[in-house]
């Protein structure tokens, strides 16, 4: 099974995915999977994240406090500040459009290749409605990568610390 984020946008500008493997006995549902994953972000993210808050203000993109703000008195199901789109047994997806770009991510749980286990995948595509969307991407995409890969395995060490 693949993320059903994959192929959404006929256009997509970014794409990636990120897996690890989950510790053997992991039995969470996917909303507390993609909470372990988005849910609850390190010191350093949360930094990054107000550096640019700050940075991007001035351009009319919310900010992470006022996203997280709308979630919570919208009453939508979120996480963080991200909406759930949809959910399966298998794989949750979040995501949002705004003038600038539209994304989705995806936590998508799967057997591993060799049938022993299963893995975490952490799928994000992203499509640019205009020049700022392009030069967002450019500026967050390094650290966008870092953090998926952070996250994803800060993750399973707690589900580790969980499940023994």
């Amino acid at each position: 099974m693949e993320s059903r984020v994959a192929g959404l946008f006929e256009s997509s500008h970014f794409a990636d995915a990120f897996a690890v493997p989950l510790p053997t006995g992991t039995q969470l549902t996917i909303e507390l999977l993609a909470q372990a994953v988005f849910g609850d972000p390190s010191w350093w993210f949360r930094l990054l994240l107000k550096f640019r808050d700050v940075l991007v203000a001035p351009f009319g993109v919310k900010s992470s406090d006022t996203l997280r703000a709308e979630m919570q008195t919208s009453g939508k199901a979120h996480i963080d500040f991200f909406p759930v789109l949809s959910r399966s047994e298998n794989e949750l997806v979040l995501g949002e459009n705004d003038r600038h770009l539209n994304f989705k991510a995806s936590v998508l749980v799967r057997a591993l290749a060799n049938g022993k286990g299963r893995e975490l995948v952490a799928t994000t595509v992203v499509h640019c409605n205009n020049s700022f969307g392009h030069f967002y991407l450019f500026v967050i995409g390094p650290f966008h990568r870092l953090v998926v890969r952070s996250n994803l395995a800060r993750a399973v060490r707690k589900l580790g610390s969980l499940v023994r």
